[in-house]
């Protein structure tokens, strides 16, 4: 089975170390050792990862994050997967969904009739049946995210329609150009990130991986401008102050890399 390292889920996702660290210790997900002892992640924990990292996108406090997930899944079947439901923000509440149903998960309130049952170990969600099956690029990223423990190639094709159909949707880029840092196409990566920017300038996270990838490839001062970029459109990106700050330090600029170790420091209290 294909595992992922802390390092590729941080440049897919954008979250901290501490965040992981503490999801890790919530016992939310639990990740497998490899040979050097460092965590090894599987498909089903990044997808469980992103749902976190997007709640806390939305406000929600973190501990209110590993708090109501794990209330779902005590609730939930054991055969039922928190990777197989679709989970997002409400307000200020978390709430699972599937189309116009949702249900809040700390009190169990439906909000609309909803309804789920397993199937081969996985979720299943009943749809009307008059719906005709459309293609749309938020479908083809879920099928993307799906695909990459099974079929990288499948996993790529679908979410390079998926930007092919929408080229603003910024998920598509990140989650392909992570998975081709993964596999050592750090420089199609970079270029990949490239043609992003000019859909969404203003995205903290592709500036974010486009440094990482940069850093992969040896080409550090590049790779600094990536993080001062991301920092400049999103100054709470802790993980960009902690590798700007090992950068300044590689360089003796020791000054720098002071001020950006207290700013990931103050930021990951």
């Amino acid at each position: 089975m294909e595992t992922y390292t802390l390092r590729s889920i941080e440049s897919m996702l954008g979250i901290s170390r501490a965040v992981i660290g503490s999801l890790v210790a919530s016992g939310f997900v639990s990740p497998g050792r490899g040979k050097r002892n460092e965590y090894r992640f599987t498909f089903q924990d990044v997808v469980l990862l992103r749902t976190a990292y997007s709640l806390r996108q939305a406000n929600i406090p973190p501990r209110k994050i590993v708090r109501s997930l794990t209330r779902l899944r005590e609730t939930l079947p054991s055969e039922v997967p928190l990777s197989g439901l679709r989970i997002s923000a409400v307000g200020n509440e978390i709430a699972v969904q599937e189309g116009s149903a949702q249900r809040h998960v700390e009190s169990g309130q439906l909000l609309f009739d909803f309804e789920v049952q397993p199937a081969s170990g996985s979720i299943a969600f009943l749809a009307h049946r008059d719906e005709p099956a459309v293609e749309a690029p938020e479908a083809l990223f879920r099928r993307g995210s799906e695909l990459e423990g099974r079929s990288r190639a499948e996993a790529e094709a679908a979410y390079r329609r998926a930007i092919a159909l929408a080229p603003a949707y910024v998920d598509p880029y990140l989650n392909l150009g992570a998975m081709m840092c993964e596999a050592g196409r750090c420089g199609e990566a970079v270029d990949l990130y490239r043609i992003a920017l000019q859909q969404a300038p203003a995205e903290a996270l592709l500036h974010f991986n486009l440094a990482v990838a940069l850093e992969d490839l040896g080409r550090n001062d590049e790779a600094l401008e990536g993080y001062e970029a991301s920092l400049g459109l999103d100054p709470k990106l802790a993980d960009a102050h902690y590798n700007a700050a090992r950068l300044h330090e590689l360089a003796g600029r020791r000054s720098r890399a002071i001020r950006h170790y207290s700013e990931y420091r103050r930021l990951q209290r």
